[in-house]
């Protein structure tokens, strides 16, 4: 993976990183990613500090560390690799972004995992709003009437629209426990939470969505 610097300018969007908004040195470099190269062995908290301080090269490594499992985690959300990479890129370039608000270098990986968590979600909700009848996951058989297709998009909007109402934390767990087949041990390393906490949160999500959709039983 390469980090080109060219002139005065800024650092060019290479391998998943986005340019960055700090001025690159005047003089031209290439920093190359290579497997003696000293940062691939350094902590998150020591890329992360780096990488808030403009450092490329760092966030290169942090995105090559932590990318693979960010794209696995947003493809099982998801149900689609093509999705995930966008999501996965979308989540890299709001993080640059936003590496002031790293309170805690160190959990840079959890930090990363809720950012794409959000994106994923947000993907969800867009196609959600934009899928026609003749794409729907939960589609009726072809002998089925139309009035039957109709009640299944009925059916699928208003589940949507009972976990819109949920908190955020409650959302994500419950998406990740029933779409993604995700464990409470790994929802819980994801979104950077105890495993009780995640039990409990996932319970009162399926009490709340039972309810809601009492009327579609």
């Amino acid at each position: 993976m390469v980090v080109k610097r060219h002139g005065a300018g800024r650092p060019v969007l290479v391998a998943g990183v986005p340019a960055a908004s700090r001025p690159a040195p005047v003089r031209s470099q290439e920093v190359v990613i290579t497997t003696d190269d000293p940062l691939l062995d350094a902590a998150d908290a020591t890329l992360a500090v780096r990488a808030r301080d403009g450092d490329v090269h760092a966030y290169e490594v942090i995105a090559r560390r932590h990318g693979p499992l960010m794209r696995v985690y947003a493809a099982r959300l998801l149900g689609s690799d093509l999705e995930s990479d966008d999501v996965v890129q979308d989540a890299f370039m709001t993080a640059w972004r936003r590496l002031a608000d790293l309170d805690d270098p160190s959990r840079v990986r959890n930090w990363l995992m809720r950012i794409v968590s959000n994106k994923a979600v947000d993907r969800l909700r867009v196609r959600r709003d934009h899928d026609d009848v003749d794409r729907l996951e939960v589609s009726a058989p072809r002998h089925e009437t139309p009035e039957r297709v109709v009640e299944a998009r009925l059916q699928l909007d208003a589940m949507w629209s009972a976990l819109d109402q949920l908190p955020l934390d409650q959302r994500r767990c419950w998406l990740l426990r029933e779409t993604a087949d995700y464990s409470y041990a790994d929802i819980a390393e994801a979104l950077d939470l105890p495993v009780s906490t995640v039990r409990g949160k996932i319970a009162r999500a399926r009490v709340f969505l039972m309810t809601e959709m009492e009327a579609w039983r």
